[in-house]
């Protein structure tokens, strides 16, 4: 596990304290609606840390051809219908570029500042000249009138506190509650406001082309020619 990351329950843990069985039960939401609206008919899509195919599977119904990549064998296991690659996204060096490039699940707001440049390179080192970057952002009031619950399922999601630990970062503490286990996952999380955001895309060579909903959470970027870039 990572400094300031773990998980407990049954079943495999990943390094950022997610159960694999967790993610198997929470539903995908709306999320393959947006990436559809967004990104060519048929487009190949890199999809990053994309967990147990929770997006994978209803994209790839959908007609898109998906490299789904995730740190966790665990998690790839349950992958269907896509080609699958184990590797931490900020080491992830394919010869290839892709139409779409997806960093869901908020994982750009990464503790550490370092992964989180490294999840943004990756992402602008994989996108074709002509293609997008789909990410996925927490919502404004993500940390706020905690603790919150939503059903799922025959389960409950509660996220039990969001804690400040220094230099920006928060510890998040969430819990899972079903009939027939309890999960918990703690992790860290770096809230940025939407100037913050959109710098650190620059830095990487990217730049905000829309705002895909209403609250701002999804997002397309596309690469620049920033000459300083660097892969």
């Amino acid at each position: 596990m990572r400094v300031g990351y773990h998980g407990t329950g049954s079943g495999a843990i990943t390094p950022d304290g997610c159960a694999v069985e967790v993610w198997e039960r929470l539903p995908v939401g709306e999320a393959p609606d947006i990436i559809e609206r967004a990104v060519p008919v048929g487009a190949r899509i890199l999809e990053l840390g994309c967990g147990v195919g929770r997006m994978t599977h209803p994209l790839v119904r959908r007609g898109f051809t998906v490299t789904a990549v995730d740190e966790s064998a665990e998690m790839l296991a349950r992958v269907r219908g896509a080609r699958t690659v184990c590797s931490a996204i900020e080491t992830l060096r394919l010869a290839e570029t892709f139409d779409v490039v997806l960093l869901a699940s908020c994982l750009v707001h990464a503790g550490d500042p370092q992964v989180s440049r490294g999840l943004l390179r990756a992402c602008r080192r994989h996108v074709a000249a002509d293609g997008c970057v789909l990410i996925q952002r927490e919502a404004a009031d993500q940390h706020d009138n905690l603790p919150r619950e939503r059903k799922v399922g025959d389960g409950l999601v509660r996220i039990v506190s969001s804690e400040p630990v220094g230099d920006g970062v928060r510890s998040v503490h969430a819990e899972y509650l079903f009939p027939d286990g309890r999960w918990t996952q703690t992790f860290r999380s770096r809230p940025l406001t939407g100037e913050a955001f959109e710098r650190a895309l620059a830095a990487q060579g990217l730049a905000v082309a829309a705002y895909l909903t209403d609250d701002h959470t999804w997002v397309r970027a596309v690469p620049t020619a920033l000459r300083e870039w660097r892969s």
